[in-house]
């Protein structure tokens, strides 16, 4: 009998631009005044917005899908105080949708698209994905369809993307509190992080048969700076207390079964990511 060869997984770090906030939203309290330094200077940090496609034999999953094209800008689906608290720039190229050509990819191959949580820079090409499972963490489904039917178009939650989701007539598959390590594909799982950052915090355990394990964390642990010891929470959060235990949570499973973290905007990790132009991880 001729030896099958067996397909391995493929996993692609796509950069999908910059984007620059007040460092406090990152780090809370980074810098606090005192006595000494009673004007103490805040700092306007530039970091990654990436994401991940993940080319598996059993299917295409994507794990988050940055920024939508149209967000910025005077006709940009993002409010002018969104637009000047947190610009985002990106070419062309960093588009998700020609990051996935370059890879010969179209939007309806993805099997699944693990949507961290529902912010700007996450979730905002989430209608391009007719195709695909949507899979989202329950609480955080809730919330960002509370918060669209309520019309508050401030923050991190986008109307005009909420409204690009419902009329594309997404498909979705809601993880609910007490469902965890929900297998998509073989050494594929979804980890349920629950509240912290957002209402609902989902991420990805990948095992490659060469890389080894790698934990997306997304953010609930932004960079390293965050992640410590000691754990340092960002100014951007739900629940603070959800968002320690998590924190910890991810460090055991990273020790566990000896996986590398990778943060949600880590500038510096990620300059030393194998990006989507230059290969993939197998």
């Amino acid at each position: 009998m001729a030896n099958i060869i067996k397909k391995h997984p493929k996993l692609y770090v796509m950069d999908n631009g910059r984007m620059k906030m007040d460092k406090n939203w990152m780090i809370a309290m980074h810098n606090p005044a005192t006595i000494d330094n009673p004007n103490a200077q805040t700092e306007f940090v530039e970091f990654p917005i990436y994401t991940v496609l993940i080319d598996h034999p059993e299917g295409k999953i994507l794990f988050d899908t940055a920024c939508n094209p149209n967000s910025m800008g005077p006709a940009g689906r993002w409010s002018e105080t969104t637009q000047k608290t947190f610009p985002w720039t990106a070419s062309e190229e960093c588009y998700l949708h020609n990051r996935l050509e370059q890879l010969k990819v179209r939007p309806e191959d993805i099997k699944f698209v693990v949507a961290s949580h529902l912010h700007l820079d996450h979730a905002g090409c989430l209608e391009m994905f007719t195709n695909a499972t949507v899979v989202v963490h329950e609480d955080e489904f809730n919330g960002t369809l509370q918060s669209y039917a309520r019309n508050q178009k401030e923050g991190a939650y986008i109307w005009a993307d909420i409204d690009a989701w419902i009329k594309n007539n997404l498909q979705w598959r809601t993880i609910n509190r007490d469902e965890d390590h929900v297998e998509l594909a073989e050494g594929v799982k979804v980890l349920n992080f629950g509240s912290g950052h957002a209402w609902g915090m989902l991420g990805l355990h990948v095992h490659l048969p060469e890389t080894g394990g790698i934990i997306l964390a997304s953010d609930a642990i932004y960079t390293a700076e965050s992640y410590g010891p000691p754990i340092k929470p960002p100014g951007i959060i739900y629940d603070s207390l959800g968002y320690a235990k998590t924190v910890e949570r991810i460090r055991r499973i990273a020790k566990e079964t000896n996986s590398q973290v990778w943060f949600g905007h880590d500038a510096e990790q990620f300059k030393g990511f194998r990006k989507s132009t230059e290969g993939y991880y197998e």
